[in-house]
């Protein structure tokens, strides 16, 4: 997949600061006259956000599958990909995405303890190599996060389970920046803002 443009995306667990970081971005690229767009995952086209709200939705009757929640994933970003994030790149637009493929690999594989292998096989069909060129890890413990979470408002289904989940996703977030420390730039967000902003400026300033 060839692209141009620049790709960046945010990941963490709950309540780390990745909508203030997210905006933060937004206006640090509008001020450099940086030409781009913001999106997310799961969600960015109008079939991924129907997906999502299935994925998010609390109120269901029915119990979903963790092979049901890693497949609908892997949808969404098959039409993320082709709809929204290919196209913008190829137009040499500095794409900003609020979660990516790495959220995958935490969530499902080690929030759900779904095989890596299964993961890395859809991985290999849908994202095909198209990774960001930095990924910006906003870490804090999970109770941190959970904390502050809970002052949003009502809580999604996968922000309803349990602290042990959000540790194991967390570790595998951990993983997946010291496995490729290239791309990943882990920012500790128990810090304060002013801090934590600072060091957006200089991933982004690379």
């Amino acid at each position: 997949m060839k692209k141009l443009g620049i790709f960046l995306s945010i990941e963490g667990i709950e309540g780390v600061g990745k909508t203030t970081a997210v905006r933060f971005i937004e206006q640090y690229l509008k001020q450099k006259e940086i030409d781009f767009i913001l999106t997310r995952e799961p969600g960015g086209t109008e079939i991924a956000e129907q997906i999502r709200h299935i994925l998010l939705n609390p109120n269901s009757e029915e119990i979903l599958a963790t092979n049901t929640e890693l497949l609908l994933m892997f949808a969404c970003r098959a039409q993320h990909i082709q709809q929204v994030i290919l196209p913008a790149l190829q137009e040499q637009k500095w794409v900003v995405c609020d979660r990516y493929i790495d959220a995958s690999y935490a969530y499902q594989g080690g929030g759900r303890n779904i095989s890596l292998a299964h993961i890395k096989m859809l991985d290999d069909w849908i994202v095909n190599e198209l990774l960001p060129d930095k990924t910006i890890l906003l870490d804090a413990p999970p109770e941190v996060g959970l904390a502050r979470a809970k002052h949003r408002g009502p809580q999604d289904r996968i922000e309803q389970e349990a602290v042990d989940f959000f540790d194991r996703v967390r570790r595998a977030y951990l993983l997946r920046a010291e496995e490729d420390p290239k791309r990943f730039r882990v920012i500790d967000a128990t810090k304060d803002l002013e801090t934590v902003q600072d060091e957006i400026i200089r991933v982004l300033n690379e």
